[in-house]
């Protein structure tokens, strides 16, 4: 029997577990792309890079404290703007419209009197790490799935008739431990269960005891992979709930293995258990900001989000030999390139790739908004997997990138910079 375990409204919990006086009333948590990375005056940047779950992502931060006016207010000529976005917001907040992704100056238009707090990821890791943790204590096979999911397995632990009992207890003592709100989904089937989770919301419990007649009416939307084109594909089939899906095994089998994987996992016969480890096949990083034209202010921003990339690999010490940048610019135009690298990483060979990429793909009167970095392809370090001959440069200059990351772990990632960030 498995358990999904989701916690309720998780960024807007996690600020209520520390502040009492955002409880029971609008609240929400904004955020705004991080540019404090582009700053030329140093920051005492930090990593943290806890967590393991497949849709967790590493959190760069600096100790600097936020306010409302500080993360969300800019005065350009006198005239006060509002920016940024809703990251999650309070049941009380989502009955007047308030939604995930909204801009904030309408979601308050929508909620004048709602309060509105920066982000803080640091919080949200540690306690999301925490409750991993404490549920790991309670139960043998647990999968952290993203910073507010999780998945347990209890077959074979707990009787199928006591899962419900369980869960109860769990629930309880996940509150009464953290000051957060969790709401669980059961059902024979993992997928299955983190499906029911949506019919528990809030701080509630579902249990699927029938797989076919649960499904029968769900819409497809509500289930995880499938997404906004596959869903106008299904449609052209007339599929438009799960139960649809299920009396369509003829058409998923011929779309191979994905379509006979999701077929599978929908109807609840997918035998899927437990990832305990999930490894990063990728690391990421992109930056959203106001339009710039100017190539060397880019090009300087490409760098220092480089430095970042250096950083996270070095932490978990992979290998990686494709590169990928890509550059959006205003009106929808899109640059992007990636190369694959037969070589040991370090920052010098990272950037002096980087350089060479940007050059061949940026666009010359253009505005940039957002710059992507991200590498993949991890390979081990052996003799024959990579160029013998640049093995003894490149080894070299391994070694120096480890002598600056430890400089960096201690001192902060902005103690250390290339010429090119500057």
């Amino acid at each position: 029997m498995f358990l999904h375990i989701d916690i309720d409204s998780f960024f807007a919990s996690a600020q209520r577990s520390i502040d009492s006086s955002l409880k029971g009333i609008p609240m929400a948590v904004g955020s705004r792309s991080n540019l404090e990375i582009f700053n030329k005056k140093r920051t005492n940047i930090r990593l943290i890079n806890d967590n393991s779950g497949a849709f967790v992502t590493p959190v760069f931060y600096c100790d600097k404290k936020k306010t409302f006016e500080s993360s969300f207010v800019d005065c350009i000529d006198g005239v006060r703007k509002v920016k940024g976005i809703i990251t999650t917001s309070s049941y009380e907040a989502r009955a007047y419209g308030v939604k995930t992704a909204m801009p904030i100056s309408q979601a308050l238009q929508l909620c004048p009197h709602m309060i509105v707090v920066p982000s803080n990821y640091p919080l949200y890791h540690k306690l999301s790490h925490k409750i991993h943790a404490f549920m790991l204590s309670h139960i043998p096979k647990v999968e952290q799935y993203s910073i507010d999911e999780f998945f347990a397995d209890v077959s074979g632990w707990i009787e199928d008739g006591n899962v419900m009992d369980f869960a109860i207890k769990l629930k309880q003592e996940i509150l009464d431990e953290f000051d957060i709100p969790v709401s669980i989904g059961i059902s024979k089937a993992k997928w299955i269960a983190k499906v029911a989770t949506n019919s528990a919301k809030p701080f509630g419990i579902y249990e699927v005891k029938n797989i076919d007649e649960y499904i029968k009416n769900i819409p497809i939307e509500k289930f995880p992979g499938i997404g906004k084109s596959f869903r106008k594909k299904l449609s052209g089939y007339s599929i438009r709930t799960l139960g649809d899906i299920k009396e369509n095994k003829k058409l998923f089998y011929s779309w191979k293995k994905p379509g006979i994987q999701l077929y599978h996992r929908v109807t609840g016969t997918d035998n899927e258990g437990i990832n305990t480890k999930s490894d990063r096949k990728s690391i990421g990083i992109s930056r959203t900001f106001d339009a710039i034209r100017e190539s060397n202010e880019i090009k300087r921003r490409v760098m220092i989000m480089a430095r970042h990339i250096v950083f996270i690999v070095m932490s978990i010490e992979v290998n990686p030999t494709t590169y990928y940048l890509k550059i959006n610019y205003k009106y929808g135009i899109k640059s992007k390139k990636s190369e694959t690298i037969n070589r040991i990483f370090s920052e010098n060979l990272f950037k002096s790739i980087l350089h060479k990429m940007y050059d061949e793909i940026s666009l010359r009167n253009q505005d940039a908004v957002k710059i992507t970095l991200n590498v993949s392809n991890f390979t081990s370090i052996h003799r024959k997997t990579l160029s013998l001959l640049d093995l003894e440069h490149d080894m070299k200059e391994k070694k120096l990138s480890q002598e600056i990351q430890r400089l960096r772990s201690q001192f902060g990632l902005d103690i250390l910079k290339t010429g090119d960030e500057f």
